[in-house]
């Protein structure tokens, strides 16, 4: 593969903000070149997918489409499918884990699946230290971010590096194919133990008066990307677009730095990345992390080739990620009064909050690598009857072999 070289980057204390970087060649065959050049050989991408994990948060998508976005997951990567799906009246769950199931028995890989309001999977979390994640009804909420929680705390008990997160609604497996590789070369290229990449789609087709129009970017992606640019502007005091990937569900990161990162819940999930990475690494705020400071954290933004179709889930849907995203930068304690004045200001005008009142906050959670991974395990095999271990792994093992587990991570302070 070979990307655009990335010639500017902002710097919010030790966050390294690359700007976007397209796709150049898909692959670059035999290529080789010096650092920095943007080529990255086949070997080194397979070297980054063997320790990767991605975690597919899914909801009541079809067969055919999940049966897609499993096709185009490289061999080497390990698949985690965490399910909010319905279970009546038809147990939408037990599709996916029979479909799941067929995959990996005729690719001969390993693969993990688990329901994310199983009360096994919340008894188990309870027991390893996060009682937050758990709802009034005693299961693990409803939301996004929660299954992405799930999906990174079961990354970490396979002892893996890597962390990619792909949405379950893309209709096109060539796509998810290209960000599995853009994602490995990502990583590569940071080469940096707390990195994080993330994906701009190439483009967002949709259809108009009978053809399509691919436009260019997603009418959530467009606010938040504007406000946390505002940020940025506020502290260096030179106006940027840096940010492109605000709303970005297709990313990876290094567990390393993934464990040491809180998550909110539902759909802040992607745009909180950035504050908290703004709030723990920016030099604004004190750091329970200082190893991390002195090391940088690369964020790497890469422009795909392939177009992104997905199912239009309408307005309400649109504006309701647009207002999440917003809520988490407006009470952010990095974010300077003019950011939150044109936030408020946005708001009112669109209806969201009525003059005078404040947005709602969002659920912010604990560090995953805060909890107790010997009892998150035990629990979950002991306890949650959807969390099955599926497929052949390399050697004859499991996929959650038993290695030494990550520390809990000291839990920043609010």
């Amino acid at each position: 593969m070979r990307l655009e070289q990335s010639h500017r980057t902002e710097r919010f204390g030790a966050v390294r903000i690359h700007e976007l970087q397209r796709v150049i060649q898909l692959d670059s065959g035999d290529a080789r070149g010096a650092a920095g050049d943007g080529i990255v050989s086949q070997e080194a991408l397979r070297a980054i997918e063997r320790r990767m994990v991605i975690v597919i948060p899914c909801m009541n998508e079809t067969r055919r489409v999940i049966e897609g976005v499993l096709s185009g997951i490289p061999h080497d990567c390990l698949i985690v499918l965490v399910s909010n799906s319905a279970r009546h009246p038809v147990d939408r769950y037990e599709i996916e884990a029979q479909t799941l199931e067929q995959y990996c028995r005729a690719t001969e890989r390993p693969a993990i699946i688990v329901h994310q309001r199983d009360p096994g999977v919340a008894a188990a979390f309870k027991a390893a230290g996060m009682p937050e994640l758990i709802g009034d009804d005693g299961l693990v909420r409803t939301g996004k971010g929660e299954a992405m929680l799930i999906g990174m705390a079961v990354a970490a008990l396979t002892g893996r590096d890597y962390l990619g997160y792909i949405d379950a609604d893309n209709y096109v497996p060539g796509a998810v194919h290209e960000y599995v590789k853009v994602y490995a070369a990502g990583l590569h290229l940071a080469a940096n133990p707390y990195a994080m990449v993330r994906i701009s789609w190439h483009s967002k087709p949709k259809l108009r008066d009978g053809r399509l129009f691919f436009s260019r970017r997603g009418r959530s992606s467009e606010i938040t990307n504007e406000f946390l640019n505002r940020l940025v502007a506020e502290y260096s005091g030179f106006g940027t677009e840096v940010i492109a990937t605000g709303n970005a569900g297709e990313h990876a990161l290094s567990l390393d730095l993934g464990l040491r990162m809180r998550l909110a819940g539902g759909f802040a999930v992607e745009p909180f990345e950035f504050v908290e990475l703004f709030e723990q690494f920016g030099g604004v705020l004190d750091t329970a992390h200082p190893e991390v400071m002195a090391s940088s954290v690369p964020v790497l933004q890469i422009e795909t080739r392939n177009p992104h179709f997905h199912d239009n889930k309408g307005e309400d849907h649109v504006q309701g990620m647009r207002m999440q995203a917003l809520n988490v930068l407006y009470h952010s304690p990095v974010s300077l009064p003019p950011v939150r004045q044109a936030i408020l200001d946005f708001m009112v005008a669109q209806n969201a909050v009525a003059p005078g009142e404040e947005p709602p906050r969002e659920r912010i959670y604990p560090p995953v690598g805060s909890l107790a991974f010997d009892l998150l395990r035990d629990g979950l095999e002991s306890e949650a009857e959807t969390f099955r271990q599926l497929g052949v792994a390399p050697l004859g093992a499991r996929p959650l072999p038993r290695p030494t587990l990550p520390e809990p991570a000291v839990v920043p302070t609010a």
